[in-house]
């Protein structure tokens, strides 16, 4: 049985005059997966974001969102099934968080005895009767992301959701992910948080509107064949110093220095820092993803 992805991109780009915000986008997101999209400011992530919620239209590409065209004439049927947490959320001030989930569900027609019980989910439903305009950033957040969960939708768009939340919340909305996730609902994920974006299956990466590569971490670090970094803490420094003279080698200050080394040759790398007396401390650090972002992109620049 073929299964149908949820949201499919082929050739999508987006023109304002001459300037291409994205260009020749392929995307296709399964049932169940999580995408998580990266890139700098100005890379077109947003813009793509707002094109498969049919916000905008493309202006070459074709785009299909549970099988439809989020921006044709049928789009209001299905728009219950989709959630979408902006990077900003700005609700009424004056009210209540309870006021604010019940005139969100009247909207997507979602009966409303189960605004308590996502209030409750989120961690608001002491603050249910309490106008918004008193809630913290994180407590906002946490009322928008209820908002995004009415219906239970099929497809949830998340535009840095975690942006305000202290560690408790964002386990609990890692907790919901997860959830969403194990029922068949696809994620698109657009974040600069690395512990978001290790919630994802796969991450893309845009440059300048196009998309460069994609794919799981493990394949993205393996196309950016980069050298990771041995970090070793010593008791004396001194004792290294015949050691560290080699190059590739450098001090980071009296008693810590690094050496960069291949993937494939850490484990001869920390076998020979080993041998070393006084060694406190070894840590062994792969490339960030800022890293990996920076090399691929700049490799497709080439």
């Amino acid at each position: 049985m073929t299964i149908l992805p949820t949201i499919f991109m082929q050739g999508v780009s987006k023109r304002y005059g001459d300037t291409y915000v994205v260009r020749d986008v392929d995307l296709s997101v399964a049932p169940g997966e999580c995408v998580a999209i990266v890139g700098h400011n100005g890379a077109g992530k947003s813009t793509l974001v707002k094109m498969a919620l049919g916000l905008i239209a493309p202006t070459a590409g074709r785009i299909a969102l549970l099988g439809e065209d989020p921006a044709g004439r049928e789009a209001m049927a299905f728009r219950r099934r989709i959630g979408f947490l902006p990077e900003n959320v700005a609700f009424s001030a004056a009210m209540t968080g309870r006021e604010v989930l019940r005139f969100y569900a009247r909207l997507k027609q979602v009966p409303l005895g189960v605004t308590d019980r996502l209030l409750e989910r989120v961690g608001l439903a002491h603050a249910a009767r309490r106008r918004v305009g008193t809630y913290s950033k994180g407590m906002r957040q946490r009322l928008g992301l209820a908002q995004a969960l009415l219906g239970e939708p099929r497809v949830l768009f998340l535009d840095e959701p975690t942006t305000g939340l202290d560690i408790e919340s964002r386990q609990m909305f890692y907790d919901v992910m997860a959830e969403l996730r194990a029922a068949g609902a696809t994620l698109l994920l657009s974040s600069h948080a690395l512990s978001d974006i290790e919630q994802a299956d796969r991450i893309a990466i845009m440059k300048a509107g196009r998309m460069v590569a994609c794919g799981p971490l493990p394949e993205l670090r393996r196309l950016a064949d980069l050298p990771l970094r041995i970090r070793v803490h010593v008791v004396d420094g001194n004792a290294a110093r015949e050691f560290t003279a080699r190059p590739g080698v450098q001090w980071l200050d009296d008693l810590r220095f690094e050496l960069t080394c291949a993937d494939d040759g850490k484990i001869e790398a920390i076998r020979s820092v080993s041998l070393l007396q006084g060694v406190r401390d070894i840590e062994v650090m792969p490339p960030t993803l800022v890293d990996l972002c920076d090399e691929l992109t700049r490799e497709a620049a080439e």
